[in-house]
């Protein structure tokens, strides 16, 4: 499948390189299923937990089923589905393991989905033990990056569900 991809869409540059076994799509995919429990068992409290007085309400109105979903219960409950994904991301962006195995631990820069890459984490966690003086503190460095990057995430999602809260 990721062979016919590469055949017939090669001359844009995300899938110029030829697929391989460690590749930046597969980590991708594995990352975003393992991050997808965590959005559902978030997003599903957060809409068990709205007061049933919404949804009757909305029948009261007359309204269908799925308007009830999407007009009433999806809005009220839209800030915890929004922390839900957010949490999801930082998880996602400390990951090490899963990204250190699959995504092929190359220290190059390739826009192709198809190419081998590296991540902060993996980069940290495959070096750190061989690594001595100015090596090991430029994975400090990286490290304090990534505690940046994530702190980021953490405050944008802060915000977006504030934004979102308010509204409501």
């Amino acid at each position: 499948m990721l062979q016919g991809i590469h055949n017939a869409l090669g001359w844009i540059p995300f899938f110029s390189t030829p697929p391989s076994t460690r590749q930046m799509f597969a980590t991708a995919l594995v990352l975003a299923i393992m991050i997808l429990p965590t959005i559902i068992a978030i997003s599903r409290d957060s809409l068990i937990s709205l007061p049933p007085q919404l949804r009757q309400g909305a029948y009261g109105l007359g309204a269908t089923r799925w308007e009830t979903i999407m007009q009433v219960l999806l809005p009220a409950g839209l800030s915890g589905i929004i922390g839900s994904v957010m949490l999801a991301l930082g998880r996602a962006l400390g990951e090490t393991m899963a990204a250190a195995m699959l995504i092929g631990n190359a220290n190059r820069v390739n826009v192709s989905l198809f190419a081998p890459a590296s991540t902060i984490s993996a980069l940290i966690a495959n070096q750190f033990g061989e690594a001595s003086g100015l090596q090991r503190s430029a994975l400090f460095y990286q490290a304090l990056i990534l505690m940046i990057l994530t702190l980021i995430v953490n405050m944008l999602a802060e915000v977006i569900v504030s934004r979102f809260q308010q509204v409501e």
